[in-house]
Order: structure tokens, then C-alpha cells, then sequence
């Protein structure tokens, strides 16, 4: 917990810090391959939000709502998957910087699956 010493003490937490906090808190849940592509457009850069590898973060009165664009396994519970990345994600946020975390969704983007052994032969 941080104590301020002077009334006029503030704490700024760059974008950064959450979409790192998000992403990485992603890519622990098994299951997910790696991040998937964030949408952009005209709409995302008049609203100026946070976005980056596959992380969308939109923060309104020290509250976080979170987009996840994942790439899944394929042998993967698509359900079960998305709902460990969004416990996942919300406890990093809220434990490492007691933020409320109004939403995390999760779109899966994608399902990889592992590539065929090439026999050599045609």
C-alpha cells in the first residue's frame, strides 16, 4: 500500500503498465498459443485508447475494462480457457494495482493447431 506523505502526492501508472500486466497475465493460462491481432481504425485513435499485442484497455474513473484478442490451442476448452484468462487478468490488475476491473473480454481470434510432421515423401 502506498502512503502519501503531502495531501498534494500523487501515483500515475502509465497505459503500459497495464496492458503489460493484461498480456502477461494472458499468456500464462494454458491454452493460449499467443495474443491476436487488436483492431484499429479511425474509431480507436480518435478515442485514444490503449492498445498493444493484442491488449485493448479503456480506464474511466479508476476503473478497467480490458479487451483480449487470444490465438487458442486447438486440443483447448475454448470456455474454460477464456474464463481462467478473465480470473486471471482481474486478479493481476486488482492485486498489483488495486484498480476495480469493471470487465475482461476475451476474443478468441484464432485456433492453432500443431503442424503435420512432413514425411518427406509426395
Amino acid at each position: 500500500m502506498v502512503t502519501l506523505r503531502h495531501p498534494n502526492d500523487t501515483v500515475t501508472i502509465a497505459p503500459g503498465v497495464l496492458l503489460t500486466i493484461a498480456r502477461l497475465a494472458t499468456l500464462e493460462v494454458p491454452g493460449v498459443v499467443r495474443m491476436g491481432n487488436t483492431p484499429g481504425g479511425v474509431d480507436r485513435l480518435l478515442r485514444r485508447v490503449p492498445t498493444a499485442n493484442g491488449v485493448q484497455i479503456a480506464v474511466a474513473d479508476d476503473t478497467v475494462t480490458v479487451h483480449l484478442y487470444v490465438v487458442a490451442e486447438a486440443t483447448a476448452n475454448l470456455r474454460e480457457m477464456s474464463v481462467q484468462i478473465q480470473r486471471s487478468v482481474e486478479r493481476s490488475i486488482r492485486d498489483l494495482l488495486g484498480m476495480k476491473v469493471e470487465s475482461v473480454n476475451v476474443h478468441i481470434e484464432d485456433v492453432a493447431f500443431p503442424s503435420a510432421p512432413e514425411t518427406g515423401q509426395r
